[in-house]
């Protein structure tokens, strides 16, 4: 059986019969149209005017239609002719037969001068059309060239009389957005540069009678005998606008977007090399802004995120529960992976994640020198094989500023990072409360942060904003007044105001689904590097303290951490119906009292049985509360913690589902059993543990 290809082949060409007609077509429809219309009247003996009657009202529907489209008064004659032509043939013919040889030799001369006259119009026609968008183009530029001579003239004399400067305006280009417009002036010989206007902003725009939040910023041009001044003409800073909605693809090369400036273009900040500082005050939208970041690291596709925030990981939270406690799904309904790859929440979690990004650095320096070679480069490639690490740290600035000694060797670890990892493509996000000198006082911070953001919100106090951006002129806070604006500076764009998109909770959630197919994964040398530590970051033990902060939602403890212990069999059963558990826990208890002397129970009476040896074991507790099953519970958590010991909390989240025991019943447990021998206290304070007086260290 031949394929559709082959039958398509042999019916051949394919024509097109909804497509127009040209000169040559259209000359040979108009006339085999007359030579059939002929050769029938002749034929049957129509009568020859009814020919002619049809020519003249084709040739005037035709005129009609195009006074209609206004075509030209040639076009016009040339359709018309060709329809009174071909009708006065067909009637000659009709009279005087079609199939003599003067018939068809005038027929042929009529279609080649239709076809010759089709396409002479049409050329007439198309040049004509061109001509009219031409005048119409000249017409937009010169009203356009007016009014950016205008803009030109006006701000000539506006420069020379606020900053006694006289440049010559070599362009003016309105902004796509409609918020402004740029001007390119040349300033004059004799030594003036761009930064002697940019001082005067504040006086520029004044003149101007800009509206508030709109500002006229100079920067430098071409070179350096040019500069170019932003003109704001509508305030975009006022407006509240929302992340976008398009969570499509990022990377670490195309930089990630952070905000918008005054003239509502988006502004990126490149990370390979730089890392940055945010300050702003409370209130600011400081957090908002540290969701933006994390939302453009989340949708790169060569970027792991590893968050610090000793502020319990308010920061990171919203980016981890709702992955890790099941809340949302990806399409098939897989889990999903949280928003960021590492959590630390806590000072020793905080210490271990600095380790390993330490570690990892120095690894990827030595293993993967062959891939510099190759690439005849010494910054590490970056892709989504091995990818760069971003480490933000909010209120980091803080702690490299902190006194006090713990935290300060967490201001060493961040400081050791800086230092060596930039080739080795890790690098990190600091946030601060205000632009101090205590805060930007660090000689590392202020080399290595270069891309430097100071939301304000209106706030003066603590927003020095020429420390913050040394070298740039006319910056004012008043000029931000609204939360979420601010400055932003990248050593590809010069500091100037910009806000910052309105992330909201549902955006966090669908951009976590959105993505979690996207997210990279360690390469092996680095996870290699990184270890145990890294590899069971999410562990039920490492991420309890996150479900501390987290609301009840109807699940047990055990579960919203990942594992547990189950306490069912402390539970009173049917003798009939032993677990495993419980079965477990009676052999322990056997163990123990086979190796250890036990005290009596107080509910036995006294007989002839040996008193017990005075260094027993005593696990009378064990009915102390006389017979609370959470009371014993809780007693053989404390024995199976083994020498690592537990605290209160975690007691109590483990009884909480099963027994409904509270923490502060939990510690007066744990206060008796100090008291009478039970237990030992370790350590004082929120790192307070206690160990069960058999796993207790030698004193």
């Amino acid at each position: 059986m031949a394929t559709t290809a082959t039958k398509q082949q042999l019916s051949g060409p394919v024509l097109d019969w909804a497509a127009g007609h040209g000169p040559v077509t259209g000359a040979l429809s108009a006339t085999t149209g007359a030579f059939a219309v002929a050769t029938t009247g002749a034929a049957t003996g129509m009568p020859p005017g009814w020919a002619l009657a049809v020519g003249a009202a084709g040739a005037l529907g035709h005129t009609i239609a195009g006074l209609r489209i206004r075509n030209s008064g040639r076009t016009l004659a040339t359709r018309a002719a060709s329809w009174l032509v071909g009708a006065g043939w067909t009637t000659w013919a009709m009279t005087h037969g079609p199939l003599t040889w003067a018939a068809l030799g005038s027929l042929a001369t009529i279609g080649v001068g239709i076809g010759a006259a089709t396409r002479s119009t049409n050329l007439y026609e198309e040049a004509r059309e061109e001509e009219t968008i031409a005048a119409e183009q000249r017409q937009i530029a010169a009203e356009l060239s007016a009014e950016r001579r205008a803009i030109a003239a006006e701000w000539i004399d506006r420069i020379q009389r606020v900053c006694s400067i006289t440049v010559r305006v070599v362009g003016v280009e309105q902004w796509e957005t409609g918020t402004g417009y740029s001007i390119d002036a040349e300033l004059p010989p004799g030594g003036a540069t761009w930064s002697k206007i940019a001082a005067e902003s504040a006086r520029l725009s004044a003149d101007a009678r800009l509206p508030h939040g709109c500002t006229a910023t100079a920067s430098p041009g071409i070179h350096q005998g040019r500069v170019i001044i932003d003109v704001t003409t509508v305030n975009v800073l006022e407006q509240e606008r929302t992340y976008p909605a398009e969570y499509g693809p990022l990377s670490v090369h195309t930089g990630i977007p952070w905000g918008y400036r005054t003239n509502a273009e988006e502004i990126r900040a490149y990370l390979r090399e730089q890392c940055a500082l945010v300050v702003g005050p409370t209130g600011s939208g400081k957090t908002n802004l540290v969701h933006l970041i994390l939302a453009g690291f989340a949708r790169a596709e060569d970027m792991l995120t590893w968050v610090i925030d000793l502020n319990a990981g308010s920061a990171g939270l919203p980016w981890v529960l709702p992955a890790l406690g099941g809340e949302i799904k990806a399409e098939g309904g897989k889990p999903v992976r949280p928003g960021v790859d590492w959590l630390a929440g806590t000072f020793d979690e905080a210490m271990t994640m600095l380790d390993t990004a330490v570690r990892v650095a120095k690894q990827r320096k030595m293993a993967y020198q062959d891939l510099l070679a190759r690439h005849n480069t010494d910054l590490l490639p970056i892709s989504a094989k091995i990818p760069q690490i971003m480490l933000v740290i909010d209120e980091g600035a803080e702690i490299l500023a902190s006194p006090d000694r713990q935290v300060r060797k967490l201001a060493e670890k961040i400081l050791e990072v800086i230092r060596i990892a930039r080739a080795m493509g890790i690098r990190t996000v600091l946030t601060a409360l205000g632009a101090t000198g205590s805060v930007l006082g660090n000689l590392m911070i202020r080399r290595e942060a270069k891309v430097r953001v100071a939301l304000t919100g209106g706030e003066t106090e603590g927003m020095d904003l020429s420390k913050m951006f040394p070298g740039s002129r006319g910056l004012r806070v008043d000029q931000a007044p609204y939360k979420g604006a601010g400055f932003m500076g990248t050593p590809e764009s010069p500091a100037a105001l910009f806000k910052a998109w309105r992330i909201l909770p549902n955006q966090i959630r669908e951009i976590i689904a959105a993505t979690s197919d996207r997210h990279p994964v360690l390469d092996d040398i680095s996870a290699k590097a990184a270890g145990p530590a890294y590899a069971r970051r999410w562990d039920a033990d490492r991420i309890a303290w996150m479900h501390d902060q987290a609301p009840e939602t109807g699940t047990t403890a055990a579960e919203r951490a990942g594992t547990g212990l189950n306490l069912s069999a402390l539970q009173d059963q049917p003798t009939t119906q032993v677990s495993p558990e419980d079965e477990m826990l009676r052999m322990f208890r056997e163990q123990i009292d086979a190796q250890f002397a036990t005290a009596p129970d107080p509910r036995t009476p006294a007989d002839d049985t040996p008193s017990p040896a005075a260094g027993g074991l005593n696990l009378s507790a064990l009915r102390g509360e006389q017979d609370n099953p959470a009371h014993r519970a809780a007693l053989a958590l404390l024995l199976a913690a083994g020498r690592e010991g537990t605290g209160a909390s975690a007691i109590a989240r483990a009884l909480a589902e099963e027994h409904g025991t509270t923490r502060q019943t939990v510690v007066g447990w744990l206060k008796a059993w100090v008291k009478d021998g039970t237990a030992v206290r370790i350590g004082e304070g929120t790192k307070a543990r206690y160990v069960h007086r058999q796993h207790a260290p030698e004193s």
